[in-house]
């Protein structure tokens, strides 16, 4: 219908309000944005490599808009209704994550866009929790838990009506669309007032921190919203300079000359005043959740290059663990870069082994040799020959652990902790209302659409990769 916003100008003016919010909020947040500015313009000054690349890949202009935040829900309605809030927006659940593997009793989802036109546009991603009651041993807090939040309302009737107008109707005005993104703001918004007596509060937080979080409030309040930095290091080395300190290790795999999936630092949460509700009136007390996050994206890896990775990043974490104190975090890291040495470093290597995904495309030579010969009809020659280029795809997605990693650190330790997996994904997609979407399948589908489009450009078809088992 004429009229209606696209659902990318939506997610924009959503992510543009949301940062503004969180900066007045945590005004850490926007010392946090400063220094990853200023690291971002030296590398592109100083890499060309990279920023051609960036280039090419139509990712450099999204580098400044990008961010992603992190909200844990309470309820399976609450969590239904996230689903069709954030699709007016554009984005859709990607990929389950089991948090239960580093001791957090939450699973997860990633809200992002899946299309490649709207992810150049603002890749903005909410990885978004449920809170699993059934984790909670003591039956008596777990049910007091389930009844405190059945009471609460996340949402405000006007986000409802406009959700339903968007279903309805195919979309919304830019008139419905501003107050759209002013309604869905305030679910994400911090309230200073609990909605538990500091008794209830003190038995949620001895259970887990994060369920005294989820529960005890009017609402998910944003927990942080991140930036995407070229440097991850360079933050984490220059963020005492302003004021802040980082985490002891930075979650993920360790420096690379190519960079792989997802690396992630953070600021300690901040200890903020709050008050309790209570008979007689309020008693003041303070809660830690809100924090600051940084991350560098790498590329995607394949199931065969994620299965190495998973168990080489299992294998540091059996041999050294990290103290609640960041002991260790040097052997920590001394152990990631020798065990990921097996992982091969260069892009070649990563893609003739099939370990990470890749969009092709031919090049100006290609092109131009395709008018005036017969190009030869195997992949590996037209890249020897410099007729088929191909550029790493970045990883849009989160990593179980490392998500693990930063609530445990952010929620008052650096202490890694490793427990057997207790997934059930089934149940996260009944509360979801849908199936989610499998991360790998798109990866794979934009790899197999880019070699088709670029192999239909050199005049060729029905080409395959061959790859080293």
């Amino acid at each position: 219908m004429a009229g209606f916003v696209s659902t990318d100008r939506i997610r924009t003016l959503f992510t543009e309000a949301m940062s503004r919010m969180y900066r007045a909020e945590v005004p850490q947040y926007g010392t946090l944005l400063e220094l990853v500015a200023d690291v971002n313009a030296e590398v592109l000054a100083t890499d060309t490599a990279l920023r051609s690349r960036l280039t090419r890949a139509g990712e450099l202009d999204r580098i400044d808009v990008e961010r992603h935040g992190a909200i844990r829900l309470g309820t399976a309605e609450e969590l239904f209704t996230i689903r069709r809030l954030f699709a007016v927006m554009g984005m859709e659940s990607v990929g389950y994550y089991d948090l239960s593997v580093a001791g957090v009793p939450v699973h997860s989802t990633c809200f992002r866009p899946v299309d490649q036109a709207a992810l150049s546009v603002n890749p903005f991603r909410v990885f978004t929790s449920l809170l699993r009651l059934e984790l909670i041993e003591d039956e008596e807090l777990r049910a007091e838990a389930a009844e405190i939040l059945a009471r609460r309302r996340i949402y405000t009737d006007r986000a409802i009506q406009l959700i339903e107008r968007h279903e309805q109707a195919g979309g919304l005005t830019e008139a419905e669309a501003g107050e759209f993104v002013s309604q869905a703001l305030e679910t994400f918004r911090w309230h200073g007032e609990a909605t538990v007596s500091a008794a209830t509060y003190k038995r949620l937080h001895d259970a887990h921190r994060l369920i005294a979080d989820v529960v005890s409030f009017k609402g998910p309040h944003i927990n942080h919203l991140t930036p995407r930095t070229l440097d991850i290091d360079a933050v984490q080395a220059r963020m005492p300079e302003r004021g802040i300190t980082p985490k002891a290790v930075i979650e993920g795999p360790p420096r690379r000359a190519c960079d792989i999936l997802l690396r992630q630092t953070s600021f300690k949460a901040l200890e903020e005043a709050i008050a309790f509700a209570g008979e007689s009136g309020a008693t003041k007390g303070t809660h830690t959740a809100r924090f600051g996050e940084i991350e560098q994206r790498g590329v995607a890896l394949t199931a065969k290059g994620r299965a190495l990775y998973d168990r080489l990043l299992a294998s540091v974490r059996g041999e050294v663990q990290v103290g609640a104190a960041g002991a260790k975090a040097g052997d920590y890291d001394s152990e990631l870069a020798e065990q990921f040495r097996e992982l091969p470093d260069s892009w070649s290597e990563l893609r003739t082994q099939d370990l990470a995904f890749f969009h092709y495309s031919a090049t100006p030579e290609g092109i131009a040799a395709a008018v005036s010969e017969t190009l030869p009809d195997d992949v590996e020659t037209l890249i020897a020959l410099g007729y088929l280029g191909f550029d790493p795809i970045v990883y849009e997605d989160f990593l179980p652990v490392s998500a693990a990693g930063i609530f445990q650190s952010n929620l008052g330790t650096d202490q890694q902790q490793n427990y057997a997996t207790r997934s059930n994904r089934t149940a996260f997609e009944e509360a979801l209302g849908a199936r989610v979407t499998d991360e790998l399948d798109l990866y794979a589908e934009r790899q197999a659409r880019s070699l088709d489009a670029a192999i239909g450009l050199l005049g060729l078809a029905g080409l395959q990769l061959k790859t080293v088992a």
